[in-house]
């Protein structure tokens, strides 16, 4: 008990800069994916295989590895990143990657007579999408996104490898200062379920709220 007193303030603001290296990414993720989801759905073929190659490249590569990319591999090439922005570079392609293909899959789940129905009424691609077919697209997609958004949140644990002490990397010293290993990692380990419980209850009560509106 009295380690966790002691470093209690230690691990709060490691919890911080997690929660920062979560919250960056997620909006950065969101607005890239919404542009690969859009160009994965588009006419132009060139775009379609353009979004496809990207989804394909981030979905193939580890989390671990997109981070060693952008901090190592961006050095190497004259471009030295902060560990943390480094973190919130690669989180944001890895987010980016998985959020293109859930709403590029809730896109074309909308039935396709919403779309002839939105091209009767003289609108256009582009308005059909943002206008009617998005409110829906977004709905569909609610529960898988904030599936993901949990997966993405425990993920933030590997910026340690490269330095950036968040959460994982604080316990990590903590840990060997105060020779109590199971209780510091037990207590990282609350800290983490405490952040990632309320989007896992959201998750599920999307999921039943759309089965129940089915």
């Amino acid at each position: 008990m009295e380690v966790i007193v002691r470093y209690l303030p230690s691990l709060g603001i490691s919890a911080g800069i997690t929660l920062m290296l979560f919250l960056v990414p997620a909006i950065m993720g969101a607005i890239l994916g919404l542009l690969v989801a859009v160009m994965r759905t588009a006419r132009s073929v060139v775009l379609r295989e353009l979004g496809r190659m990207f989804i394909f490249v981030i979905q193939g590569t580890p989390a671990l590895l997109l981070l060693f990319i952008v901090h190592y591999g961006m050095a190497t090439l004259g471009v030295r990143l902060a560990p943390a922005l480094s973190a919130a570079v690669a989180l944001s392609l890895y987010a980016a990657g998985f959020l293109g293909e859930i709403w590029r899959g809730a896109i074309e789940a909308v039935p396709r007579p919403r779309w002839e129905a939105a091209k009767s009424l003289g609108f256009g691609r582009t308005q059909a999408l943002l206008l009617l077919i998005a409110p829906q697209a977004i709905w569909i997609a609610l529960p898988a996104t904030v599936g993901f958004l949990v997966s993405l949140m425990k993920v933030t644990s590997l910026a340690a490898i490269i330095g950036v002490v968040e959460l994982t990397k604080s316990g990590m010293v903590i840990a060997n200062m105060s020779f109590e290993p199971m209780l510091v990692y037990g207590l990282i380990a609350a800290i983490y379920f405490a952040m990632c419980w309320p989007m896992s209850l959201l998750s599920r009560h999307l999921e039943k709220a759309q089965h129940a509106t089915r």
